[in-house]
């Protein structure tokens, strides 16, 4: 893959890019619900587009549910099997998959009725959330918003990756949580999610960020 082209845009005109995105994106497996990726490091701040893009839809008459990964995590003593700050647990284990197979994705396969699980556990607590289901009506959009989400053949039908250069990353990670750093840098080596995404958001300077929109081109 070349160099990316991007494009400067403000925060507002991208959401109401996404949002008009999405309207127009067909579920790929002939589903009634459309499904979305926002993908980031906590530092990119996926959840803040997520909210927003959701939002647009709202106005749009049109019922969006953004779910964020945090509240899929696993327990504590699952997560900190190897330590509190190991990258590979972080990598590989902190995030309940198969819950989120399960109480998101398969109730929005064609036929499904659609009623996801807006989170499972509260990492505050570390108990689970008892959160009531959420019926996702035909047409309706669901936004998966949170780190690593490539790479587990979850079928998004529009994948969005906002994000940072080695020293972004670096400089706005706080500093108690440097050491998922490596995680990331294997996320980049091992599934390239600047390649898998069908919108790329770069945001170093939070103020003024640049995309790459869908069909965009490299250099």
């Amino acid at each position: 893959m070349g160099p990316v082209r991007f494009e400067a845009i403000t925060w507002e005109r991208l959401t109401e890019s996404l949002a008009e995105q999405l309207l127009t994106t067909q579920p790929a497996d002939g589903g009634e619900r459309v499904r979305a990726a926002f993908d980031g490091a906590p530092a990119a701040r996926p959840g803040d587009l997520a909210e927003s893009v959701a939002r647009a839809l709202r106005e749009r008459g049109r019922f969006a549910l953004p779910v964020a990964t945090e509240g899929f995590l696993r327990p504590a003593s699952l997560r900190y099997e190897y330590g509190h700050e190991d990258p590979a647990s972080y990598y590989s284990g902190w995030f309940d998959v198969p819950a989120l197979w399960r109480e998101v994705f398969g109730p929005l396969d064609p036929g499904g009725e659609g009623r996801v699980l807006p989170d499972l556990w509260d990492p505050v607590t570390d108990r689970a959330t008892r959160s009531p289901y959420v019926t996702l009506p035909p047409g309706g959009f669901l936004l998966l918003h949170g780190p690593l989400l490539f790479g587990h053949w979850f079928p998004f039908d529009l994948g969005v990756h906002l994000s940072l250069s080695e020293g972004a990353l670096r400089r706005c990670t706080a500093r108690d949580e440097q050491w998922t750093l490596p995680a990331f840098a294997r996320y980049e080596e091992e599934t390239a999610p600047a390649e898998v995404a069908d919108v790329l958001v770069r945001t170093d300077d939070p103020r003024h960020p640049a995309w790459r929109p869908p069909g965009g081109h490299t250099e």
